[in-house]
């Protein structure tokens, strides 16, 4: 939990809004994870991981818990790369390996969304993600500031 709790601090304390303010301590950032691997193991989600040098650098999560109505689709969630590992392809790797593990758990279409603006929304583009539009003000930067979230999909 150690591993992945520091990613997720790395990157909160970079600015990253993904759903944590400043204040995020390690504890909380391990009991996140506690949770995230509850869900792995009951199989509602897919945790990948990005290794440099036995050093853990990147993490995605694939939400395969949805609605009756639709088993076809799964919620990309917390691409999340260490500040220094960032534009040497983590995040590209990660997005791959998305498509790869989410075909193999039988979903063929993927939803997510990210800070409008931000480097991973380049890299979802890229990556021939479509995108729906932008909600505003629709979740805080850590340190309080308000920031737009633009929502893709892709089919795999």
């Amino acid at each position: 939990m150690t591993e992945l709790a520091e990613v997720l601090l790395d990157c909160v304390q970079g600015g990253a809004s993904v759903s944590f303010m400043a204040s995020l301590t390690k504890a909380e950032a391990e009991a996140f994870f506690e949770k995230v691997v509850e869900g792995v193991q009951r199989g509602e989600r897919i945790l990948l991981a990005a290794f440099s040098d036995s050093q853990l650098v990147g993490t995605v999560q694939i939400i395969l818990a949805t609605p009756p109505n639709q088993p076809h689709r799964a919620d990309v969630a917390k691409l999340l790369v260490l500040r220094s590992a960032r534009k040497q392809g983590v995040g590209a790797r990660l997005m791959k390996s998305v498509d790869e593990a989410s075909r193999q758990a039988g979903k063929t279409l993927l939803v997510l969304d990210t800070v409008t603006g931000d480097t991973a929304e380049r890299l979802y583009t890229r990556l021939g993600w479509n995108k729906v539009g932008v909600i505003p003000n629709y979740a805080l930067y850590p340190d309080g500031r308000w920031c737009d979230t633009t929502i893709f999909w892709k089919q795999v």
